[in-house]
């Protein structure tokens, strides 16, 4: 008997959309789990169009239908912030939702490592072992994890970031591309990293650090 492929909708029609569409379909390449029947925004101005072939289906209330009540859903909401908003939505509209673990076939994932549900982990990412990585995170193409790390719910990791042993990044935390945050540090919740940056000592929440070494320049309202 032919298996049956799972359907998932994707959250969000821009950019990153795209790219967790093209994760999907180099999943599909190694193990054909996935049928992808589209995106879902509440851009109207999107509705009825295609994005690289699919169609954008609509406003996140389609989740209530009894057509999606089973359907498997992944964020494509690049803010931290914005992404705990939108899952907070979908989950009020069907509260049922499920959120699957996408894993690209090039990353390399070490032992003892946990990947919470609705994370999306891109191509040419290598993560090294014993380290806890929550639900809805982000993680770009070409980042590094060390050993022993714990990457809260909601945080995104951004092509090429690198991130030492023993970092613990806080609920929603940014990392800009290509930055680095060095061994043992933390950043804490809701703070931006930015590109380029390396973080050298432990940075408080909600605050915006840049430059090498890092340093603060604001501070965001709670």
């Amino acid at each position: 008997m032919k298996k049956t492929k799972k359907e998932i909708v994707i959250i969000g029609a821009g950019g990153l959309g795209k790219g967790i569409a093209q994760l999907i379909k180099d999943i599909n390449h190694s193990t054909d789990t996935w049928e992808l029947l589209g995106f879902m925004d509440d851009d109207v101005k999107l509705a009825g169009k295609a994005i690289n072939g699919y169609p954008v289906l609509g406003k996140l209330e389609l989740l209530g239908e009894q057509r999606y009540r089973d359907v498997h859903t992944i964020s494509a909401i690049g803010n931290s912030e914005g992404r705990i908003h939108i899952i907070r939505k979908a989950r009020g509209i069907n509260p049922s939702m499920r959120t699957p673990t996408l894993v690209h076939p090039t990353a390399v994932v070490g032992d003892e490592t946990s990947i919470g549900e609705g994370t999306a982990i891109s191509a040419y990412t290598v993560i090294e072992a014993d380290n806890r990585i929550g639900e809805h995170v982000l993680v770009h193409f070409g980042s590094t994890i060390g050993h022993d790390c714990e990457i809260e719910d909601f945080s995104t990791i951004l092509p090429g970031a690198n991130v030492s042993g023993r970092v613990r990044l806080r609920i929603g935390s940014y990392l800009g591309t290509n930055s680095s945050v060095l061994p043992g540090v933390e950043v804490g919740p809701y703070s931006v990293v930015g590109a380029g940056a390396v973080v050298v000592r432990s940075l408080p929440g909600y605050c915006t650090a840049v430059g090498v070494p890092a340093k603060l320049i604001k501070y965001a309202k709670k």
